[in-house]
């Protein structure tokens, strides 16, 4: 196994996307170069990459991780994302954790065995908004519903951390969109 071939992991048969394996080989250069982040980076790998158009001839890369190894990658997560999108010049990156949703009906194994509620559809689209806007916090939402019935969810962030993604809200509501098809608005609270 090549040493690009340890920082992805797919399901037995599938090959890599080419983004995919750009990715991985920057993880493994980070790795090899970056002496700070080595320690951490070892044993880390990902599942997934996909590339979201964001508008203006920009793109986005959502890196997909592994739930177990989430918590590891949120504690690099920032000189990660600053190194990788030296990396991919010109491109934003997220970390999303890899969640599994079960429909209502799904399979228990006994009766009477509620599905979890970390497994439903609305906790994982809330987890999914989470690890978008990592490490910033989120501060307050609204669901604003229109007179034509649909809906505007407004995300309101930490104003502390308005200087460092200010420039990040049209890639954080585009890789929502994206992912979880539902209209997304990042704001910060006004202070009155």
């Amino acid at each position: 196994m090549s040493a690009q071939g340890q920082k992805i992991y797919k399901k037995s048969g599938q090959k890599p996307t080419e983004l995919e394996s750009q990715v991985a080989r920057a993880l493994t250069d980070l790795e090899i170069t970056a002496k700070d982040l080595a320690a951490d980076l070892r044993g880390l790998y990902i599942v997934a990459a996909k590339q979201v158009d964001v508008g203006n001839n920009k793109q986005a890369i959502v890196v997909f991780v592994p739930f177990k190894l989430h918590k590891r990658f949120q504690k690099i997560q920032s000189r990660l994302i600053r190194e990788l999108e030296k990396k991919f010049s010109g491109k934003h990156v997220c970390f999303i954790a890899q969640r599994t949703i079960l429909s209502k009906g799904y399979a228990r194994k006994e009766r009477g065995q509620l599905r979890p509620r970390s497994r439903t559809l609305t906790s994982v689209h809330e987890a999914i908004l989470d690890d978008i806007v990592y490490p910033t916090n989120i501060v307050a939402k609204r669901t604003r519903v229109r007179l034509d019935a649909s809906k505007l969810l407004k995300v309101y962030l930490d104003p502390a951390d308005q200087k460092d993604v200010d420039y990040k809200l049209q890639t954080y509501a585009a890789v929502y969109k994206k992912l979880t098809t539902k209209n997304v608005q990042f704001l910060f609270p006004q202070d009155a």
